[in-house]
C-alpha cells in the first residue's frame, strides 16, 4: 500500500504552522505506524491527499470537504451509478466509507464490516462480529454503526454490544479484541472510532438506559487500556475523584447520583469527536442525563431539579495522551430534554471581527448553532437555526441559555410542548463544511416533543427507558386527523449556516425530517440524501438542486468521495432506519408513501451506467385485529407500559415504522399464550426481541396486547391506516 497521493499532504504538513512539531510527528509515525499503513502524518496531513477518504470526517477537523472538483456544477448531471452492493442487514445504515488505495471499506448494521474494491464493486472480505440478537433492546435508536477507523494495517470497528475489534484490513481477520464496557448493563457503541497517534478512542451508548458516560483510549498494537474519561461524576465521596470530577460533583445532588445502578448519571460519548494536533487537543460531545428528567436525576431539596450536572451537553476538550481534562463549555445547564451535545463537532480557521479565530463549531440538538475558541472554550457566538422555544437566546456574557421557564417541566410537573424535541433540531447526522463560500450546511429539521413528567417514576435496572418523562404523553385521540396533523409539524431541510452572521443564507426544504448527512466538494457541490428516497447533489453557493438518484429507500448516511486512477467516485450507504424511522408512522414520513429498508451501498461516477433491479412492491396487508374487549382501567395501564417499554423501538401509538414489525398487524395478537410468549419468555430474541420478564408481570404484558389491539380496531375503523408495509 503506496498512497501514490499522500506525498502531496506531506508536503502541505511541513508548511501551515507545523514544521515545529514535524520531528515528533514522523518519530512517531515511524514507531507506530508501519511502512505500508496508515501513520500519523499521513492522518495529520489527510487534507492533501485528495484521492483517499482514511479517518471518518476525512481529516481531524471533520469538516468533510474534498477538493476533489472532476465532479461539480458543469457536468454533475451525467453522473451514473458505476456500481452498487446489497447489504445482509435490514437495519438502519449510517456509516462513512473509507477509501484506501482503491479499496473501500465500511461497516453495516449490527456492526458488520465489508471490504470492496472502490472501482468493481467487487467483495473483498467480510466480517461479522455475532453481535447476539438480544443486544438490540439496549439500543436506543437501531442497531446501526457509523463507521471504522484505520490506523498501520488495521481496522478499528466498535461493535453494538461494546467491545473494539482491529481487523487485519487485507483480511478482516481479528488482530485483537477488546471488551471496552459493562455488558451487564446497557452500554453500547454504534459511533466510529478515532486514532491519535496510535491510540484507539472510543466512547459508548446507554444514557436512556442508566449507565454512566466514559470515553476510553486503547493501544492499537494490542488493544491494552490507555486512559479513561469518565464525564459525569461517580456517586459518593466526591474527594477521591479527579480534579474535573470533584468539581462537577458540586453541580449535581451527590446523595441521589448512584443510588441506583439505573441512575448512573448519563453523559456517555456515542459520536461525536474532533481533534487539532497544532494544540494537541482531542474535543468530545458529551450526551444526555439519565434519566433525562433532571427533577429524579438530581433533585433540589422541593424536589425539582436543581443543578447544572456537568458535564451533561457539554463540548470537552482533553489530552489525547493521556485523558488529561483542559477545558468545557455546556451547551444546555441542567438539561432535562434530551438535548446532547454529541452532534457533529467540526473545526476550522476563520476571520471574525476583524481577527482569525481557531474555532470550533457545532449545532447540537437544543437548536442553537454554536462557534466556540477551540484554543480555550471561550464563547463567540451563538443564534438558532431552527424554531426554537426552550431559550430565548444566549446570553453572550456569560455563555448561557436565556431560558423559557414554562418548558423547564421538570420545575413545573405540567405537562408541555417543547421545541426542539428529543430528536433535536439537528442529530447525529454530519454537517459539512465549504471554505470558498464558508458555509456550514446542516441537515436541520424542526420536531416538537410533549414532555410530561412521569408521576412516581421509579428506575429499571433490567430493560426499558430510564427517562423520567411519560412517553406515550403525546397519544391522542385517533380523531381521523391527529397523525396527519402530527406529520404536518415536521420540517426537514438543508440549511447553508453562516457561522460568522450566524444566519442561513440559504435553505432547501425536504420531504421530512430525517435526512442524511452531508460532503461538500471542491467542484462546488454538497451532496445529501433524503426522507424521499432520494440522493441529490445541490449548488454549494445557492442551493439549487442540480441531480437527483432515486435509491428506493431513505438515505441518512453521509457520502464520501475519492479517486482511482484519477477518476473521481462519490459513495454512501442507503438504508432506512434510526431512531426517527422507528418512531413514527410508516405512512407518514414524507408525506408521500412508506418508506422501506433496502439496504445498498451506491458509487457512483461520470458516465456511469449501472441499473437497480426493480423497486421491489410493498404488500398490501389491511388491519384485522381482533376485538377490543378489555376493560378501560386494564387498556390504560397497557398504554402507559408501551409507552416506557415498546414505543422506542415500535412507534408511540403503536402506529409502526417500515423498519420493525408493526405490531397492529402481528400474528401473535390473536394469542395471549404467543404475545406472551414472545415478550415474556423471548421467543425472538435472536431476532432483537429479547425478554422483558424481569420488568413487565404477564399481567402488564397481557394489557398492552389489550391496548395494541384497542389502537388497531381505532385504526382500522379510520379506514386501514397504512395497510401498504415493506415486504419482509
Amino acid at each position: 500500500m503506496h498512497f501514490k497521493h499522500w506525498a502531496y499532504g506531506a508536503a502541505l504538513l511541513l508548511s501551515a504552522g507545523t514544521l515545529a512539531n514535524c520531528s515528533q510527528i514522523f518519530t512517531s509515525a515511524n514507531a507506530d505506524g508501519g511502512a505500508n499503513g496508515i501513520t500519523t502524518a499521513m492522518l495529520v496531513g489527510a487534507d492533501g491527499d485528495s484521492a483517499n477518504w482514511i479517518s471518518h470526517g476525512r481529516t481531524y477537523s471533520e469538516q468533510r470537504y474534498s477538493p476533489l472538483d472532476g465532479v461539480n456544477r458543469e457536468n454533475v448531471r451525467d453522473l451514473g451509478l458505476a456500481w452498487f452492493a446489497d447489504m445482509d442487514t435490514g437495519r438502519g445504515q449510517e456509516a462513512t466509507p473509507l477509501v484506501m488505495d482503491g479499496k473501500l471499506y465500511l461497516t453495516t448494521a449490527w456492526s458488520k464490516v465489508k471490504a470492496f474494491d472502490a472501482t468493481t464493486g467487487k467483495a473483498l472480505w467480510a466480517f461479522d462480529p455475532e453481535v447476539p440478537g438480544e443486544t438490540a433492546v439496549k439500543a436506543c435508536c437501531d442497531v446501526v454503526n457509523r463507521g471504522l477507523a484505520a490506523w498501520d494495517d488495521k481496522l478499528f470497528v466498535g461493535t453494538l454490544d461494546g467491545r473494539l475489534i482491529a481487523l487485519d484490513r487485507d483480511t478482516g481477520a481479528v488482530v485483537w479484541e477488546k471488551v471496552t464496557v459493562d455488558q451487564s448493563k446497557s452500554y453500547t457503541i454504534t459511533g466510529a472510532p478515532r486514532v491519535i497517534d496510535g491510540k484507539v478512542i472510543i466512547g459508548n451508548g446507554g444514557a436512556e438506559f442508566g449507565v454512566r458516560g466514559f470515553v476510553a483510549a486503547y493501544d492499537a498494537t494490542n488493544g491494552e487500556q490507555l486512559w479513561k474519561f469518565y464525564t459525569v461524576p461517580e456517586g459518593g465521596d466526591p474527594r477521591d475523584a479527579p480534579a474535573y470530577l470533584e468539581r462537577a460533583a458540586e453541580t449535581w445532588n451527590m446523595d441521589v447520583l448512584g443510588a441506583s445502578d439505573a441512575i448512573g448519571g448519563g453523559g456517555t460519548v456515542w459520536d461525536s469527536m474532533a481533534y487539532d494536533p497544532d494544540l494537541d487537543l482531542l474535543y468530545i460531545g458529551v450526551g444526555n442525563g439519565s434519566p433525562w428528567n433532571r427533577a429524579y436525576r438530581s433533585p433540589g431539596k422541593d424536589g425539582t431539579g436543581e443543578g447544572d450536572n456537568l458535564y451533561l451537553s457539554s463540548i470537552v476538550a482533553v489530552r489525547p495522551k493521556t485523558g488529561e481534562y483542559v477545558w468545557h463549555y455546556q451547551t444546555t445547564p441542567g438539561e432535562t430534554w434530551d438535548y446532547t451535545a454529541t452532534q457533529h463537532i467540526m473545526l476550522a480557521d476563520m476571520e471574525i471581527d476583524g481577527a482569525m479565530r481557531k474555532v470550533l463549531m457545532q449545532a447540537p440538538k437544543n437548536g442553537f448553532f454554536y462557534v466556540i475558541d477551540r484554543e480555550t472554550g471561550k464563547f463567540i457566538s451563538a443564534k438558532p437555526y431552527v424554531s426554537v422555544n426552550w431559550a430565548s437566546g444566549i446570553d453572550p456574557a456569560t455563555g448561557r441559555p436565556i431560558e423559557n421557564p414554562e418548558t423547564r417541566v421538570d420545575k413545573t410537573g405540567k405537562p408541555a410542548l417543547v421545541t426542539p424535541g428529543a430528536l433535536g433540531g439537528h442529530n447525529w447526522h454530519p454537517m459539512a463544511y465549504h471554505p470558498g463560500e464558508n458555509l456550514v450546511y446542516i441537515p436541520a429539521f424542526e420536531a416538537g416533543m410533549m414532555y410530561a413528567p412521569e408521576a412516581d417514576w421509579k428506575p429499571d435496572t433490567v430493560r426499558g427507558f430510564n427517562v423520567g418523562f411519560n412517553l406515550g404523553a403525546g397519544d391522542l385521540p385517533p380523531d381521523g386527523g391527529f397523525r396527519k396533523q402530527v406529520a404536518g409539524t415536521l420540517r426537514g431541510m438543508l440549511v447553508a449556516w453562516d457561522p460568522v452572521a450566524q444566519k442561513a443564507r440559504w435553505t432547501v426544504e425536504h420531504p421530512g425530517p430525517w435526512n442524511g448527512g452531508l460532503l461538500a466538494t471542491g467542484g462546488g457541490l454538497v451532496f445529501q440524501g433524503t426522507t424521499g428516497s432520494e440522493f441529490n447533489a445541490y449548488d454549494a453557493s445557492t442551493g439549487k438542486k442540480l441531480w437527483s438518484f432515486a435509491a428506493q429507500t431513505g438515505v441518512v448516511a453521509p457520502p464520501a468521495t475519492y479517486t482511482v486512477n484519477g477518476e473521481q467516485y462519490v459513495a454512501v450507504l442507503a438504508g432506512w432506519g434510526g431512531a426517527y424511522a422507528l418512531s413514527v408512522d410508516g405512512d407518514l414520513i414524507n408525506r408521500k408513501a412508506p418508506v422501506r429498508n433496502i439496504s445498498r451501498l451506491l458509487v457512483f461516477k461520470l458516465g456511469g451506467t449501472a441499473k437497480l433491479p426493480p423497486e421491489p412492491a410493498l404488500a398490501d396487508i389491511p388491519l384485522d385485529p381482533p376485538p377490543s374487549t378489555a376493560s378501560a382501567e386494564v387498556i390504560a395501564v397497557g398504554q402507559a407500559k408501551y409507552g416506557r417499554y415498546c414505543a422506542v423501538c415500535h412507534a408511540p401509538g403503536a402506529v409502526g415504522s417500515t423498519v420493525l414489525p408493526d405490531l397492529r398487524r402481528a400474528g401473535s395478537l390473536e394469542s395471549a399464550a404467543a404475545w406472551s410468549a414472545v415478550v415474556h419468555d423471548g421467543a425472538l430474541k435472536s431476532n432483537g426481541m429479547a425478554s422483558f420478564a424481569g420488568s413487565l408481570s404477564k399481567s402488564e404484558i397481557e394489557a398492552i396486547r389489550a391496548y395494541v389491539i384497542k389502537r388497531a380496531n381505532e385504526d382500522k375503523a379510520l379506514g386501514g391506516a397504512a395497510k401498504k408495509v415493506a415486504r419482509r
